[in-house]
């Protein structure tokens, strides 16, 4: 009964001086992160990446959706006619598919 008393008391007393110290680090990464997050070079790759990311997933959705037809389900096909009208799709590309 002793140790696990002691072993107990161990672990609060850890956990009370780990929350202080986690504290205070996690405050200065959250700082960190907030500002690389507002750093303007970091806000263009992100949004490079994501218009990149959306026009690849629209050229695999049309790829896709010629494969299978009619499987494709309404309401994926409605999203991502929705990203297609948000990206300004609907002309050919270089590789002669829809840019979506």
């Amino acid at each position: 009964m002793r140790y696990k008393v002691t072993f107990v008391v161990g672990l609060a007393l850890g956990y009370v001086l780990g929350t202080r110290a986690g504290r205070e680090r996690y405050e200065k990464l959250k700082k960190s992160a907030r500002e690389i997050a507002q750093n303007p070079a970091v806000r263009n790759a992100a949004e490079t990446a994501g218009h990149t990311g959306r026009e690849y997933a629209g050229k695999a959705f049309a790829v896709v959706s010629e494969k299978v037809g009619d499987a494709v389900p309404d309401s994926l096909a409605g999203r991502v006619r929705g990203l297609r009208d948000r990206v300004g799709g609907g002309t050919d590309d270089e590789w002669g598919t829809s840019n979506t």
